[in-house]
């Protein structure tokens, strides 16, 4: 959602004007007549008094961080990790119950996208070229709905289907190219699990998806996508590399797992349940 819509939706909700909303931010009126009219944006110290206005009044501001669908334009440097290499045309025919659903995946970060696949004696790593020339993009940013796409898509919300909010996730790729969106760490299950139990918050849940910076990932979904999609380079990994790569995979699985504690414990007065957020939606 664009910032000028945000801060409408704000206004509309607290019932503030203008007026008494600049005062609360400490900004002029006119900084908020121009943001709402799209003439300007806040800058990053503006919008964390933004975040911290809503808190105070009960809003989760993750609520406006969602996704954007865009025309795509450029091209991008990615990699691939394939478990026994890629035989015939790049198609979109990953397992179904990935993050973005099935499709041909790729990511930024190379030493992640070989961790993937250091347990696999026939490995391989590619370095690929993605031209996004008008494809359709869903670009998700960190917040509640990268985490609820990825439960639905998951298959973790199963036990509400029907229900208003399972339509929205089941509709949202529809029509998409592509999908771009940030990798959630390998504690996932455990804290999706957590969260529809009603053990966490959205807040611990986003959060703890998120801690690791595992950079984000490129999910070509049809056909379509997938013929703009070159190979520049391929790599065999050997057993040497592989045992390095394992050991770091089992610090960084060792990492998330901590991490994800800890953010759990640190948010759990922080945001809604998970029935909140089905009783909001229906």
């Amino acid at each position: 959602m664009k910032i000028s819509k945000i801060i409408k939706e704000i206004r509309k909700r607290t019932g503030d004007s203008q007026q008494s909303l600049a005062a609360a931010l400490n900004v002029s009126f006119s900084t908020i007549n121009r943001w709402e009219a799209g003439r300007n944006e806040p800058a990053p110290l503006a919008m964390e008094s933004i975040r911290a206005f809503c808190k105070r009044k009960g809003i989760d501001f993750a609520e406006f961080e969602g996704n954007i669908i865009r025309l795509g334009r450029e091209s991008v440097m990615l990699y691939h990790g394939s478990k026994s290499g890629i035989t015939g045309e790049i198609r979109p025919i990953s397992r179904a119950l990935c993050d973005f659903g099935r499709g041909f995946y790729m990511g930024t970060d190379k030493m992640q996208t070989l961790t993937l696949i250091c347990n696999f004696p026939k490995a391989k790593l590619y370095t690929v070229r993605a031209d996004l020339s008008n494809l359709r993009i869903l670009e998700m940013e960190v917040g509640i709905d990268w985490a609820l796409l990825i439960a639905y898509l998951r298959g973790k919300m199963e036990l509400i289907n029907g229900s208003e909010i399972y339509k929205k996730y089941a509709g949202l790729t529809d029509g998409c190219d592509m999908i771009i969106g940030y990798i959630a760490n390998d504690r996932m299950f455990v804290v999706l699990d957590r969260f529809f139990n009603g053990e966490i918050t959205d807040a611990a849940l986003i959060n703890s998806l998120s801690a690791l910076k595992l950079g984000k990932q490129y999910a070509a979904l049809t056909d379509k996508a997938c013929r703009q999609i070159d190979i520049t380079d391929e790599q065999m990994l050997n057993e040497s590399e592989c045992e390095t790569l394992r050991i770091e995979a089992e610090i960084n699985r060792l990492e998330g797992i901590n991490l994800a504690e800890e953010i759990c414990k640190r948010y759990r007065r922080d945001g809604r349940f998970f029935d909140e957020i089905l009783d909001r939606s229906n």
